[in-house]
């Protein structure tokens, strides 16, 4: 089966539209996916992902192998019956929660250690663990267990983890090809690659090239886009890192496979992406910054909190038609946020998803046209204002 197709590229920039074929079906790219750590978006449930048009999203198999367990996901028919959502299930593997202080103990070329949040025991978790489980879960896209390190790690520990991610990556697919060939009609669960290196070109170029000799389905680029508390300086000069980083990948890795940056959902830095030739997103973001009171309209982010909106009749952003700005007023978010109401997190995430949703759908009709460039730079001068 031919995973992905491209099916149009932009002139002037790296942007690309294409098409990812998966058991499930299909999904046109670039596009974004909520994360749904626990098998749900934070106060936004499967139907109202739906509703606002999101196509794919992602949970994390370390933790839902926690509560209910993956046993329990496979007798209910799997994650997307388990959660009824009728559209594309990716599980990430539990790399990402390496940079937890609360969960991560330790690890090594067998695995890694985590502390169980929940019972407060000891876990191993191996790659091949890690595939049983995503196996198990029965996503339609499964990501590889990966060592990811922080950006503040030295050059030396981040060599450290791009060895223990290539190694892990190899036990990763000898078991998940082993397991699968055993499973009705092969199951056909996608398997991607996870790339590190931090900001260093020759890093990402090396593991990049290691990942690739193992023909995985599609290749993610990860520690990089995390979460501010991760950074420390200038955010701009950061990104120019990571902008780097990804053209590194991006020079290893052929054009015919997907490129998935793991942990961008700021609407610049996504256009930027794009620009650069990445296909899949995901990220906290949104629902994040939502619940903080920070909106995202056609005319920049708004901060809700602000006392100018305490009387304001007008929806959070005239120019979007969602379920929120149809029917209910800056006010009135603005209070049920303030007063810590659920419904008023609710609907801010709920507006948020929706925006991000969009802004996919306008770019990748901007490629088609051969105008992302502009649009781009259209999006990127509104929000750069603040």
């Amino acid at each position: 089966m031919e995973v992905f197709k491209i099916t149009h590229k932009d002139k002037k920039t790296q942007a690309r539209t294409g098409i990812l074929k998966t058991k499930k079906g299909k999904i046109e790219t670039p596009f974004f996916m909520p994360v749904c750590t626990k098998a749900v978006a934070k106060f936004i449930n499967s139907k109202q992902l739906e509703e606002i048009g999101i196509k794919a999203i992602i949970s994390n198999a370390f933790i839902l192998s926690l509560r209910p367990g993956s046993k329990t996901i496979k007798k209910l028919g799997g994650i997307g019956n388990f959660m009824n959502f009728s559209n594309i299930n990716v599980t990430d593997s539990g790399g990402f929660q390496m940079y937890s202080d609360s969960l991560f103990i330790k690890s090594n070329n067998q695995g890694v250690y985590f502390k169980n949040p929940i019972s407060g025991e000891k876990i191993f978790m191996t790659p091949e663990k890690n595939m049983k489980l995503q196996l198990e879960i029965n996503a339609e896209i499964a990501m590889c267990l990966d060592s990811m390190p922080l950006y503040k790690n030295s050059k030396k520990q981040i060599e450290e983890a791009v060895n223990r991610t290539i190694l892990w990556a190899k036990k990763c697919k000898q078991t998940h090809d082993k397991l699968q060939k055993k499973l009705p009609s092969n199951n056909g669960q996608l398997l991607f690659a996870i790339s590190q290196g931090g900001i260093y070109k020759d890093l990402r170029k090396k593991c990049a090239q290691e990942l690739l000799k193992l023909n995985f389905d599609g290749y993610a680029i990860g520690g990089i886009a995390l979460p501010e508390e991760c950074y420390s300086g200038n955010i701009n000069k950061i990104k120019k890192q990571e902008h780097a980083a990804v053209k590194a990948h991006k020079q290893v890795i052929p054009e015919n496979k997907i490129c998935y940056l793991m942990g961008e959902g700021d609407p610049i830095w996504l256009l930027e992406a794009i620009a650069l030739g990445c296909d899949m997103f995901d990220s906290r973001y949104p629902t994040q910054a939502a619940r903080r009171g920070t909106l995202l309209t056609s005319k920049g982010k708004l901060k809700i909190f602000n006392k100018k909106y305490s009387n304001d009749k007008n929806p959070i952003d005239k120019n979007c038609k969602c379920m929120v700005c149809k029917n209910y007023s800056r006010a009135y978010i603005r209070h049920l946020l303030k007063q810590d109401e659920p419904t008023g997190k609710q609907l801010a995430s709920y507006h948020n998803l929706y925006f991000i949703n969009n802004l996919m759908k306008q770019a990748r009709q901007a490629i088609r046209k051969g105008k992302f460039k502009e649009f781009k730079n259209q999006i990127k001068k509104i929000y750069s204002k603040q």
